[in-house]
């Protein structure tokens, strides 16, 4: 099997696309930096207000929200009062709002650019598979003494290795450059999160690596249903199209659904980011973390299924 990854992993970075879709994302995580800067410097100073009464201002405003419209809509019913608690654990503990830019907060804004590796991930995903039937390679891989599902086991795990590869690199080149433009911060840092009904400080750093892992969850399952479109019809472009058009669309559709029809929860995008459970508000009332879990699994598996069944079963020759 490592023999069989390390093969594939060759076969990717031999390709000059491969390392302008690095040099792309270290642009845009450079250009990102130097816009920031340049807003920054740009931008006047400005003169520190009573943060605490500006605080009390916000709470005593979402308290009269969430009494006028919280209650006929059970997700603004939960955005009000988290933020009610968030502003209240402020004001208990003397934690003032967040107003400088710094290494963690860019390190946190570049998490905005997991949409243009999900792309390059995609198009790994999609071509990983299809590309050996069309340049016919796939009889070479498939004479040899090896199991057909060790085989597309093998290269699904290389896509993998690729898009960790990919976030990794992200994380590591935006926290350069922020220390690079902004520095560290002046004063500790800590990330408040809003967890049943109990807001808890943590470390920021701790709070980024969980935003990325959890930021990558449906990057993972788009690249699991390109792989798998890929596998069993062998066309790279119908891949790389419906994967791609719901990468862009599928949180939007949620949103639109979401607030009519409860069977919402069922689709895939509605439970890929489980951020929501630690940090925000669900789409539909009365999702929990382990039911979105169950449900990335039941995709996964069924995605996983479709793809080794057609795999093995297919004539080569044809």
């Amino acid at each position: 099997m490592v023999n069989l990854i390390k093969n594939e992993w060759i076969k990717i970075f031999k390709r000059v696309g491969t390392f302008v879709m690095v040099g792309i994302l270290a642009l845009l995580v450079i250009g990102m930096g130097g816009l920031y800067k340049y807003s920054e410097t740009q931008s006047e100073p400005t003169q520190q207000a009573d943060w605490k009464q500006e605080t009390e201002s916000i709470i005593a405003e979402n308290k009269k929200n969430l009494e006028e419209t919280g209650q006929q809509n059970s997700n603004l019913n939960s955005f009000y009062q988290r933020e009610i608690a968030i502003n209240e654990y402020r004001l208990k503990e003397n934690i003032p709002p967040e107003t400088e830019t710094h290494l963690w907060t860019f390190v946190k804004e570049s998490v905005s650019i997991f949409g243009f590796a999900g792309v390059f991930i995609i198009i790994i995903a999609s071509g990983i598979v299809s590309s050996e039937f069309s340049t016919g390679t796939i009889k070479l891989l498939l004479i040899r003494p090896i199991r057909r599902s060790k085989i597309l086991l093998s290269k699904y795990l290389t896509v993998l290795l690729f898009g960790l590869f990919l976030l990794v690199f992200i994380f590591v080149i935006s926290a350069i450059v922020g220390l690079v433009l902004f520095g560290m911060p002046t004063n500790d840092v800590s990330h408040l999160a809003y967890t049943n009904g109990k807001v808890i400080e943590q470390s920021i750093v701790t709070h980024l690596i969980g935003e990325y892992f959890i930021s990558s969850i449906d990057i993972i399952m788009l690249t699991t249903l390109a792989f798998m479109i890929s596998t069993i019809f062998r066309n790279s472009s119908l891949a790389i199209g419906i994967t791609l058009f719901l990468l862009f669309t599928g949180n939007t559709i949620v949103t639109l659904l979401a607030s009519r029809f409860d069977w919402t929860k069922y689709l895939l995008f509605a439970n890929t980011y489980l951020g929501v459970y630690f940090d925000g508000v669900p789409p539909v009332e009365g999702m929990t973390i382990g039911f979105s879990i169950t449900m990335l699994v039941i995709y996964f598996v069924l995605f996983h299924a479709l793809a080794f069944t057609v795999f093995k079963r297919r004539d080569v020759a044809a």
